[in-house]
């Protein structure tokens, strides 16, 4: 089976104060740590799995600096047995959906069965990368999948859905498969794993690589910003009695009786 796994580098922003670059189209990354998206650590791990149950190759792919060159000697020593960057320089303003068209590009002139990629990236949420890669390769998908069985020619799925409902999908492949996390327990890679990682090429994609027939580079970021605060919580504190009567009077200031 070919399997391929989309990965990306992203900046760790959960206990970090996020700041708006000079130009108002990215951040300041330069106090920033990075690491593999969660939920690619996740796709990363079913794509192994599935090369663990049915043989074949896994090969990791992402859109990245030079620096993503790091996260995919991650995926190499976790079990990826090749690895490509797309070099995201050739590119002005990436966003999720020519970041897919890249992707499409060069997974189209490789065998795949199945590719798996995280449901969404934690740096810009945009949770469309999976989806607009399917329908550019022309194949079925599902997302925000907690669970994926295997066979041959097809994969059973079960998926997210709102108001905490599940679906149960029947798909034949080839197929994009976007994964939740918790889906399954990310491996750790072993030093002896991270050292071998480390002398294996990592082929790299440019412009000159990519026919600009696959490519509609027409959309730009405009603007990157701080929401406004248009409201703001209000904490009451003191004893029961105090509190109460404090919210009786928001209460009434608001009309709400």
């Amino acid at each position: 089976m070919n399997i391929i796994v989309c990965v990306k580098r992203v900046p760790q922003t959960a206990d970090a104060e996020v700041r708006v670059d000079s130009t108002g189209k990215d951040i300041e990354r330069e106090r920033l740590t990075f690491d593999m998206n969660e939920a690619d650590t996740y796709a990363l791990e079913e794509a192994v799995l599935f090369k663990e149950k049915f043989l074949g190759t896994v090969t990791a792919i992402t859109v990245g600096q030079p620096d993503a060159q790091e996260t995919l000697r991650i995926a190499l020593a976790k079990g990826a047995d090749e690895a490509i960057r797309v070099k995201a320089e050739d590119f002005d303003e990436l966003d999720g959906f020519k970041t897919a068209q890249l992707l499409a590009a060069v997974i189209k002139d490789i065998p795949h069965d199945v590719v798996f990629a995280g449901c969404m990236a934690t740096d810009d949420y945009y949770s469309q990368v999976g989806v607009a890669l399917a329908q550019l390769l022309d194949v079925r998908h599902a997302t925000l999948v907690t669970k994926i069985e295997g066979g041959e020619g097809k994969v059973q799925v079960y998926r997210e859905l709102e108001g905490g409902l599940l679906e149960h999908l029947d798909m034949s492949l080839p197929a994009v498969v976007s994964v939740q996390t918790g889906i399954s327990v990310p491996r750790y890679a072993s030093l002896i794993a991270i050292r071998k990682a480390a002398k294996k090429e990592i082929k790299t994609i440019g412009q000159d690589e990519i026919s600009k027939d696959d490519l509609q580079l027409n959309s730009r970021i405009e603007e990157l910003f701080v929401p406004p605060v248009t409201k703001r919580a209000e904490m009451l504190e003191g004893g029961p009695e105090e509190v109460s009567g404090r919210l009786a009077e928001i209460i009434k200031e608001k009309g709400l009786i």
